[in-house]
């Protein structure tokens, strides 16, 4: 029997559209302290990490910077020209060498109205960012910056995910742990050094966070104690 055999479609997959150049994307390559995008520029489309880290920080009126985010591989951020946001709020830069996708706004309307698949990797996203804003509001508002700068290494060691702790880069410098937590930098040297002699941290450049330090922010150990904060 004679015939064509039609081939299957493909299912639609997210990081494979988000990897490849097309209609209102374009793949874009970033040296380390390349701005991405400035404060108040036009806000216009968003951007995906294939690989590398970015630094998002905010300068207010007064010329006083702060960092709002460090992102990794796999997330997106700009996200906010899709809600109206007509100029950027703060300035992006990357941390390292950078492979970033660009997408318009219409583009990336486009694609969440038409893949399903792409619609809930975007919503994930969105929601894994909303509870840690709000983790973050509230570490500020009740936790000592001890135990911030504790969370905060956590974090940055992507404790919680499968596999083991990564080292926190060296680029990822005292100032800028100070500026994450709200404190000053004296006291991330001295809660560091603290955690350091307690054996919780490894800390030689780069910082090689224990498990330790993490049974002492579930477990409340006292050894993460407000009275033990120099004066700034």
């Amino acid at each position: 029997m004679e015939g064509l055999v039609k081939s299957a479609k493909r299912p639609f997959d997210p990081k494979t559209f988000l990897a490849k150049v097309g209609t209102g994307k374009t793949i874009l390559k970033y040296r380390k302290g390349r701005i991405i995008y400035a404060q108040g520029e036009e806000a216009d489309k968003l951007f995906y990490i294939q690989s590398g880290k970015v630094k998002v920080t905010v300068v207010s009126e007064q010329g006083k910077e702060a960092v709002v985010g460090l992102l990794e591989t796999g997330q997106f951020f700009g996200e906010g020209c899709l809600h109206g946001q007509e100029f950027r709020v703060g300035t992006a830069k990357a941390m390292e060498e950078c492979l970033v996708t660009s997408i318009t706004r219409k583009a990336m309307l486009a694609a969440l109205r038409r893949e399903s698949r792409f619609a809930e990797l975007f919503m994930t996203y969105l929601v894994t960012r909303s509870n840690r804003i709000e983790e973050d509001l509230i570490d500020q508002l009740f936790n000592s910056s001890e135990k911030r700068l504790a969370r905060l290494l956590l974090l940055l060691a992507n404790f919680g995910r499968d596999g083991k702790p990564t080292p926190i880069d060296a680029s990822i410098n005292q100032a800028t742990l100070a500026e994450m937590i709200g404190t000053t930098r004296s006291r991330v040297s001295y809660f560091l050094n603290k955690f350091r002699k307690l054996g919780l941290i490894s800390y030689n450049g780069n910082i090689e966070v224990h498990r330790s330090l993490l049974n002492a922010v579930l477990y409340e150990k006292p050894q993460l104690e407000r009275a033990d904060e120099p004066s700034p």
